[in-house]
Order: C-alpha cells, then structure tokens, then sequence
C-alpha cells in the first residue's frame, strides 16, 4: 500500500487539499485514534519485508480486530529460519492457536513467539491507536490518492514513538521509532509505517500496520 502510495506522490505537484490537510497534525491524530476506537472492527494486516535473521518474531498478521477486545486470523512467525503461518482466535484475555502438528486449538503465550496478545491491538490505551497520540515531533507532509480506485485523499504525517508505547504492539521493541501515518480526509488511519529496533541485539527494521473495512462486525469466540 505505502510503495503503491508513493507511486501516486509522485505523479503529484504539491498533493490534493482536503479536510485532513484543514487540520494540524495533531488534530488529524487525535482525530484518527477517535475513529479507530469507536469503530465496531477494522480488518488488520501488519507485516514486515526485512525481519532480521536469525530472529524470531512476526513476519505477517492478518485478521479481523474487534473491540470486544477480540481478533481472528492468522499470524505468520518465523522460528529457526522458517515461516510458519498459524491460524489464531484471541479473546477474553485469552491466545488460542492451532499449533503445526497438532490437532486442534491449544491456548499460548504469544510472548514465546515475540508476538504480543492480537486482542489488545484493538486497545484504546495499549493497542494500535495508543501510538496516535504518543507520537512527538509530529509533521504534515503531502497528501495523496489512494484507496479503491483512488478515490481517497490520504494525508501524510511523520513523527517519533517511544519504544515503550510501541513495546504494547512487539513486546520486545526498544529504543525510539519513526512513525508515518496515512490518514483519510474523513480521518480514518489506513496504515501506519514504524521503523526501529524491534527486537533485541538486530538492526533497525520496519512493520507496515494497514486498516480496511471500518465498522466490520463479527462475534469472535474461543474455539
């Protein structure tokens, strides 16, 4: 999405105008985190082309995120050098994954994998949308089309995160992080790009965070 987005920057001399670009960053931010916490689910993809080597950790989230607080999907990990893709259902404070080999959901500790509870994604104080008004340093940069069609106006903003917010999305990030958001002219986050030392001892590394479909609706249960 951001490489297809920057495609589209660039056919562009000085972006569209829209509402996003009506208000400071700061209100554009505030006003994001307010869509993604009142939304009933939003359909979550996060992912990372450069996990280092020889980690373990997350290559691939997707899913759908409710404020039960619930997901279900799946979660791709690598261990030992090889992805594995697992289906998981998380809910009532609760990681259940159907486990390569075994039969069956078993109940997890997605700390074992570098992962954290996908549930609490969707937490308004510890989740996605915590990152929105934590980020300093914030700027406007230029705004773009993009979307279905391109029919949306996207607004860029920049900023920095400290990493024990974004610890609460990969337990074991540290360090400071660079933050770019794309926001909708009707203030929905479509994505979010955080760059820095996710995991312990490896080089500086970046996930994309992708929101779709606000306001889906879906009764996730334990399995």
């Amino acid at each position: 999405l951001t490489g297809a987005l920057a495609l589209v920057a660039s056919a562009c001399t000085g972006g569209d105008s829209g509402g996003g670009s009506d208000r400071t960053p700061e209100e554009a931010l505030a006003a994001a985190k307010q869509a993604l916490d009142d939304t009933t689910g939003v359909e979550l993809t996060l992912s990372t082309d450069d996990l280092p080597d020889g980690v373990t950790g997350v290559e691939k989230a997707v899913g759908v995120g409710t404020h039960a607080p619930a997901f279900e999907g799946t979660i791709t990990v690598v261990l030992a050098g090889q992805a594995i893709e697992v289906p998981v259902v998380a809910v009532d404070g609760k990681v259940f994954a159907e486990l390569p080999f075994t039969s069956g959901y078993q109940d997890v500790d997605p700390g074992e994998y570098g992962a954290p509870d996908p549930a609490r994604l969707m937490s308004p104080t510890h989740g996605l949308s915590s990152l929105l008004d934590a980020t300093a340093d914030l700027e406007q940069g230029d705004s773009v089309r993009g979307g279905a069609g391109n029919k949306e106006v996207l607004t860029e903003y920049t900023g920095t995160l400290p990493g024990d917010v974004v610890e609460n999305i990969i337990p074991t990030a540290s360090g400071e992080f660079a933050a770019t958001y794309l926001i909708t002219d009707d203030g929905e986050l479509r994505s979010a790009d955080l760059t820095g030392v996710f995991y312990g001892g490896s080089d500086s590394m970046t996930y994309t965070v992708t929101f779709d479909d606000y306001g889906t609706e879906r009764d996730i249960t334990a399995p």
